[in-house]
């Protein structure tokens, strides 16, 4: 992510909103070919240091005259962490300084060209030194500082798959730099809640979730310090997860920014409207092969009534989640939860267990592999059995009977 001194962003009063820089296909069509040279820059550069690597960057935007100091430091913040670069862990760099500094000591001081009052020249002087050391000064002066992050030199570039990617990861890094004010988050979401719940616990984030009468669920995330007052404490980790949340679909987000300056707030609001591209590759539509197979032979028409959606109901106890894989929503208005259970390990079926507990007042259907139940005779006795394929049939039986 990007740091806050690398932040951009406009404030609309009017609206009440924060906008935060982002470079538009429409306005900022040149910067393609920004793009292009940047990343050509960091190809290249194997063996550059990074403080020449940069430098090269801002060569790109010499030119520029809508191009802030700002945006440079950020595209190449971004670089930097598509890259690899040689780090002096050993401290080689600081015995090697030592030790030239202590052969250089007695030879003070040193001038450009020697004279008869000041007779150690600093070319001659440099030259014993490297003989003494048995290396090339050109060596020794490329080592000598190389613990420092400025002349870390460039070992791998993993880099961007072309200019579009490299601009794209740009915006959203600005919109993430943006919620480092962040008191907290609400989103909307009809789809994905499993993966938007998953990211948000990897993040660290409180959650607290309403079901709308439109169907959507209305996620709020924040820290636990927010329970007590307000706070931006957990800022980065609302950064942090916006990347997987501009990954799933059917959502809108809309964040409370507190000002640094002042005591007034703005809103941030983004959505798939906006175009932001994300890094993180799409959730899976299905878990496993048997969900999609299953999924697939029901089809998107009713069978007797029952329409089937996946993921489609988000349980809740606390900070407790679970998301069933599937729903079945009768005409009728009866909503029974189906949980698939295939491959599994011991620590999974452990945690799958105490789950269902938790909410086993639910209308829960669970489809078990059969290998499953002849590993744990009794472990899941209501449960509908299955070999290699889930069964139409057997799940419209069960059904009927809920």
């Amino acid at each position: 992510m990007l740091t806050r001194e690398q932040a951009i962003a406009e404030f609309d009063f009017e609206r009440g909103l924060l906008l935060p820089d982002r470079l538009t296909t429409k306005s900022h069509s040149r910067y393609l070919e920004y793009a292009e040279r940047m990343l050509d820059v960091y190809r290249r550069g194997a063996g550059r240091t990074r403080r020449d690597l940069h430098r090269a960057v801002a060569g790109v935007f010499v030119e520029e005259f809508d191009c802030p100091q700002k945006r440079i430091d950020a595209f190449c913040k971004l670089l930097d962490e598509a890259s690899e670069f040689e780090r002096d862990r050993r401290g080689q760099a600081a015995g090697l300084r030592r030790e030239v500094f202590r052969r250089a000591a007695p030879k003070h001081p040193l001038v450009q060209s020697a004279d008869r009052l000041f007779e150690n020249g600093q070319a001659h002087v440099k030259l014993e030194i490297a003989e003494a050391l048995g290396r090339s000064w050109s060596d020794i002066e490329a080592a000598l500082f190389s613990d420092i992050i400025e002349f870390h030199r460039l070992s791998r570039f993993g880099g961007f798959p072309d200019a579009r990617a490299l601009l794209a990861r740009y915006n959203v890094a600005q919109t993430q730099a943006a919620l480092f004010d962040a008191q907290s988050m609400s989103v909307w979401a009809s789809e994905d809640f499993k993966t938007i719940l998953r990211y948000a616990k990897l993040a660290r984030l409180m959650h607290a979730i309403v079901r709308l009468e439109t169907g959507e669920y209305l996620f709020r995330f924040d820290g636990a310090a927010s329970v007590m007052r307000d706070t931006r404490r957990y800022g980065a980790a609302l950064a942090r997860f916006l990347p997987a949340l501009i990954a799933c679909r059917g959502w809108r987000m809309h964040a409370v920014i507190q000002s640094r300056q002042g005591s007034w707030k703005l809103g941030l609001d983004v959505s798939p409207a906006d175009g932001l591209t994300s890094h993180l590759p799409p959730p899976e539509s299905f878990d496993s092969q048997i969900e999609e197979d299953f999924a697939a032979k029901w089809g998107v028409e009713p069978r007797e009534g029952w329409t089937l959606v996946r993921e489609g109901e988000v349980l809740h106890l606390g900070q407790r989640v679970f998301v069933p894989d599937f729903a079945f929503r009768h005409k009728d208005g009866r909503v029974v939860l189906m949980e698939i259970i295939g491959f599994w390990t011991p620590e999974y079926l452990e945690a799958k267990q105490k789950t269902l507990r938790e909410f086993r007042e639910k209308p829960i259907v669970l489809a078990v592999a059969e290998s499953l139940h002849r590993s744990l005779p009794g472990g899941f006795p209501n449960a509908i059995r299955f070999k290699s394929a889930l069964k139409i049939a057997d799940v419209m039986e069960r059904l009927q009977r809920e």
